[in-house]
């Protein structure tokens, strides 16, 4: 005969154990948590697979806390008003329930406990009142199979072809995109990566996806390119070395917003880079200052006046090219408009590599000092390339059985999102919501509470979500109202945590009008 105990708070998943299993007692038991599909059975002291649930005492208990925000307050200056600080600086203390008019709490998902196996509302449908409107928010921690990570690493260096498989371990765990302005752009994980695959590749994606997610360094390789170590919020590190620095522009546009002030020191720049490489004599900046032809051709395909494709291969090297000589991307000197005495300049579109020379009788290139007036450019371009940094975006599909925590009749709640009714945060952060059928929505890990995701070994990725909304709104769509219930009168056992919401995050309990 089996028995089944739930939390009446509904904070916690169903606990099945046999009464053999049991013993005459709780202690030494045995219990069974419905969490996830893996339906680990849990000795008494020890946790399960997943490490977020534990048998205490024959009950199972969540190991995690919840984690609850308080609004983050301006001050007269300009700057936050410290919470919740101890003598060591620790941030969040456990909370007792005291919920002050002027100190408003949001209930996150970040230890929430699941709604699997879909059958019942959300572990926490929570009420209170924010400027005279009564909202309700829904919290639970979502179990993600169709889910990926997109990384931006800010980096002119090539770091591989576009397609290449991403590695981990050795085992495939995602690949690189297009490439946008300034960044290399990798898709990491989703449900082929996860559950497509072998054992391993699933378990290594997996593990590879949480530790991004919660802000810690990981290694990958790229096939046929570079070994990267990527952590979100943090410089890149390709092929052993820090990137500082992320471009200021193309080189054609290097050339445009630079060209007033080399006019008058170099009566030619060339800006190499490997996407776009900018010529100013040729370039139209170069003609509305009237300057003269210095034809100087450079290698690759000439796109429009100035603008040249293809100088040379991707890498590591000038502008994001393989080459260290920048004079080798120079296919020929026509002597018909050089000049001995020519002032020739050569820049990177970061400004970390340059050069100065000077044509002699032969017209050939001679590297000379750098006037002082180029160094200056030089540290311009410097100080207007921003920090390189590698962003990392969770992104998951909100499916039937999260919607199902909310109201009776998913599809109710997807319209409610879509007609902006409700918001969608996960951690308290904001969300973006794709366009489209769904609820899709992408995040910025460094915005969500550390700590904030956790994984099953199914495998796959638990993140927090909360859909937030007035009450008159969530009635409106279905949703449980039988188990609603009020902030101020929330049970606030010991493993309840309040934090201070990032100061840069909306407050979620703000209309999406007011902070969109």
């Amino acid at each position: 005969m089996t028995e089944t105990r739930r939390d009446t708070s509904g904070a916690e998943p169903a606990v099945t154990a046999s009464r053999d299993e049991r013993g005459n007692g709780a202690e030494g038991g045995i219990v069974r948590c419905d969490a996830c599909p893996v339906l680990c059975r849990i000795r008494e002291g020890r946790t399960g697979a997943c490490d977020r649930y534990a048998n205490v005492g024959g009950r199972l208990s969540r190991t995690d806390p919840l984690v609850m925000l308080r609004r983050a307050e301006d001050r007269a200056d300009g700057g936050v008003v410290p919470f919740l600080k101890d003598g060591n600086g620790a941030e969040g203390r456990v909370w007792r329930g005291e919920i002050a008019g002027d100190a408003p709490v949001f209930v996150t998902g970040i230890g929430s406990t699941t709604t699997y196996p879909d059958y019942k509302p959300a572990p926490f449908i929570v009420s209170s009142k924010w400027r005279g409107v009564d909202t309700v928010t829904v919290v639970t921690e979502g179990i993600f199979s169709y889910c990926s990570l997109k990384v931006k690493i800010d980096t002119d260096r090539h770091i591989g072809p576009e397609q290449a498989t991403v590695r981990v371990d050795g085992e495939p765990i995602g690949h690189v995109m297009t490439a946008e302005y300034g960044s290399q752009m990798l898709s990491l994980g989703g449900v082929r990566h996860l559950t497509g695959g072998g054992k391993k590749e699933g378990v290594v994606t997996c593990r590879a996806m949480l530790d991004l997610c919660n802000k810690a360094a990981v290694e990958m390789t790229i096939d046929d390119g570079a070994t990267l170590t990527v952590q979100a919020g943090a410089a890149p590190v390709i092929d052993g070395e820090r990137e500082a620095r992320m471009r200021v522009g193309c080189g054609s546009a290097t050339i445009g917003i630079f060209a007033q002030q080399w006019h008058g020191h170099a009566d030619e720049v060339i800006v190499v880079d490997d996407h776009i490489t900018g010529v100013l004599t040729e370039h139209q900046a170069g003609a509305y200052l009237d300057m003269k032809p210095a034809g100087i051709r450079v290698r690759g395909r000439k796109s429009t006046p100035g603008r040249y494709f293809q100088v040379a291969a991707p890498g590591g090297g000038w502008g994001g090219t393989d080459i260290t000589d920048p004079l080798s991307i120079i296919e020929k000197i026509d002597p018909e408009k050089a000049w001995p005495g020519l002032r020739l300049f050569m820049v990177s579109t970061t400004g970390e590599d340059s050069l100065y020379c000077v044509l002699d009788e032969d017209l050939k290139p001679i590297p000379a000092e750098m006037p002082a007036a180029l160094v200056k450019v030089v540290d311009r371009i410097a100080e207007n390339c921003e920090p390189a940094l590698c962003s990392v975006l969770f992104m998951g599909g909100a499916g039937g059985s999260l919607r199902a925590g909310v109201t009776e009749n998913p599809v109710r709640l997807t319209r409610s999102v879509r007609d902006l009714f409700t918001r969608v945060t996960l951690g308290g952060a904001p969300a973006y919501v794709w366009p489209g059928g769904g609820i899709t929505v992408m995040a910025d890990v460094t915005r969500v509470p550390d700590g904030g995701f956790g994984s099953v070994p199914t495998p796959a990725l638990v993140a927090p979500i909360e859909f937030t909304m007035s009450r008159a709104d969530y009635l409106a769509l279905g949703g449980h109202a039988g188990a609603i219930r009020d902030l101020a009168d929330l049970e606030a056992p010991d493993g309840h945590r309040l934090l201070q919401q990032e100061a840069d995050n909306p407050w979620p309990l703000d209309p999406l009008s007011e902070s969109a």
